[in-house]
């Protein structure tokens, strides 16, 4: 481990952290407007409003907003996910909904962006600190492109804009697995708590919480086993580690608790539902390589391959041999037993951990593969960090051939680690930008892009999030009241597509394509039904407008026809 930095340079990576943590959430927020509202936006959305009525209220009335039947009644709205990121997207439309608030209006030009804001908050927060992290070992350059690389994922950069669980996860996982870090090589018990506190914070965020106290025992007991092999001493060797997991098992429960009004009441019963419903979650459909997948068994090599067609290839590559580096590394260490190589070994080792937990569950046939890749999605800051190991090492060799070359040019050092930066950048930065707002259909040359993918078989699209790519049209060519069928928007995502006057107020959401003036269809394989009704229900088979990227078509819009109109209107 590298000595603490001097004070000058702390101040220069706190500006660094700063800079990025608020460059990205800046830029989260100005590219919004663009990503639609995916389906469980809509009922993040319901439960947040219903959230922020309790908040009010205990506000005003802390005695009877405290109440079991009143506390039930608020929280009970979408109490199968815990309750953190609702409440801060509670909290922050209480204190920004441009709706409601003049200051709110300066910020955000929506109101949905009020919502989302937490969120993107946390994805700056997320990309500040895996550049703090990588920086402490690898240096500022390494630290950039880890930081960058991790930033522009695409699918990473499109859910960071929206109001749900999956960005957040990510960056509480990390949090965490960085306090469990920094307590393995400090004393006392300041990182111990933190690392337990974010760990509480990390389950009222999502499940995927689950899988740190897994890496963490594992790491306990690889530690064990490690220290008495190259014959350091054992108990220093792990009562860190035991600090962490004391803390993380004693203060974890403890927060999730506190901050779950839900489960204040009935508390047993109301946690082994929520365990039952994720353990034992209904089966969505996804298509993989031209077949629909609803039910087990699940193609085991799904995550991987989703993994090598999603991540840009050079920052997949920086990940992989970066962590083959540590690996390498450590296998030395342990065949020459050497003990000073026990902190860097057990550093690497939990951090291998962390990526390895988050794709384990994927293993198994059974396991549903219903999100795509934002379910081990928690594994992607780990992957960029060994990115930045990867990159010292391809940066010194590259310093030596160009200092055997070019002599004057080693003279000015950052030369090198500048021009290494740029060229593993680009790439990801590009493929990022040209796939926004498609986030979720964006697919790596190595693939074929998307139009690549499309031919594949792979998913381009769910949630029904696409709905604002066509809103142009419905609001240009759209009849006064014209009744819309959302396919697969959600009702609360479509009245929020309304509020932010993304859609004309008067256009009318309906329940069926038979009494449509226009159709949305979110092409998904299972949903080609859909597609089919719509030329039934509206007498004509060709759309009057389709957007995607790179002419890989997401969402149509059909319009009824005028005969099939006549005919709808005579059987009124």
């Amino acid at each position: 481990m590298s000595a603490t930095p001097p004070r000058s340079r702390s101040r220069v990576d706190a500006a660094v952290f700063g800079a990025l943590a608020l460059g990205y959430t800046v830029l989260l927020e100005k590219t919004a407007k663009a990503v639609g509202y995916a389906r469980d936006e809509g009922f993040y959305f319901q439960a947040a409003e219903s959230y922020e009525k309790w908040f009010r209220l205990l506000l005003t009335d802390r005695h009877r907003a405290l109440t079991p039947e009143v506390t039930d009644g608020y929280w009970s709205v979408n109490h199968e996910h815990p309750a953190l990121i609702k409440s801060l997207f509670a909290l922050s439309n209480l204190a920004f909904s441009p709706k409601h608030h003049a200051v709110g209006a300066l910020y955000f030009e929506q109101e949905g962006t009020s919502f989302r804001f937490p969120a993107m908050v946390l994805a700056g927060l997320l990309i500040g600190a895996v550049y703090l992290f990588a920086t402490r070992r690898f240096g500022r350059a390494a630290g950039l492109v880890s930081a960058l690389g991790l930033g522009f994922m695409p699918a990473f950069f499109h859910h960071a804009h929206l109001a749900c669980f999956d960005a957040p996860i990510v960056a509480m996982f990390a949090f965490t697995a960085f306090a469990y870090v920094k307590t393995l090589e400090t004393k006392g018990i300041g990182w111990p708590l933190l690392t337990g506190l974010l760990f509480g914070l990390a389950l009222d965020t999502k499940h995927n919480a689950w899988f740190l106290p897994i890496a963490g025992a594992a790491h306990f007991v690889a530690t064990l086993a490690s220290a008495a092999w190259l014959r350091a001493p054992v108990l220093a060797s792990i009562k860190r580690s035991f600090a962490a997991l004391l803390s993380m098992a004693l203060l974890g429960p403890l927060v999730l608790y506190a901050l779950w009004p839900w489960i204040w009441h009935d508390t047993t019963a109301r946690l082994q539902e929520y365990v039952q419903f994720h353990l034992n979650h209904e089966y969505y459909n996804m298509e993989f390589l031209g077949e629909n997948y609803w039910k087990p068994p699940m193609p085991r090599g799904y995550a991987w391959f989703m993994t090598l067609a999603t991540v840009p290839t050079v920052t997949l590559l920086l990940g992989l041999s970066g962590l083959g580096r540590r690996i390498y590394a450590a296998g030395r260490a342990l065949v020459s037993r050497d003990a000073s190589a026990l902190p860097t070994l057990r550093e690497d080792l939990f951090l291998g951990l962390c990526l390895s937990a988050s794709y384990a569950a994927w293993l198994s046939t059974g396991t549903p593969i219903f999100g795509g890749t934002k379910h081990w999605m928690q594994a992607y800051p780990f992957l960029a960090v060994f990115g930045g190991a990867a990159f010292v090492g391809a940066t010194s060799a590259l310093g030596e051939i160009v200092a055997r070359r070019w002599p004057s040019i080693t003279s000015r050092p950052n030369v090198v680690a500048l021009a290494s930066s740029a060229l593993v950048l680009v790439a990801p930065i590009a493929e990022t930008w040209g796939a926004h707002p498609w986030g979720l259909a964006a697919y790596v040359p190595l693939v074929g892009g998307n139009p690549g993918a499309a031919t594949l078989g792979l998913n381009r699209s769910f949630w029904g999030y696409a709905t604002a790519s066509v809103a142009g049209y419905l609001n240009r060519n759209a009849k006064k009241g014209a009744r819309i069928y959302l396919h697969d928007t959600a009702w609360q995502s479509w009245q929020m597509l309304l509020e932010d006057g993304t859609l004309r107020p008067d256009l009318v959401a309906v329940a069926s394509a038979d009494q449509a003036d226009y159709v949305l269809y979110h092409h998904e394989l299972h949903m080609l039904g859909q597609d089919y009704q719509a030329w039934v229900a509206l007498g004509t088979v060709a759309p009057v407008a389709i957007e995607g990227p790179d002419g890989v078509p997401v969402i149509w819009v059909y319009a009824r026809s005028p005969g099939a109109q006549k005919s709808r209107s005579e059987s009124d």
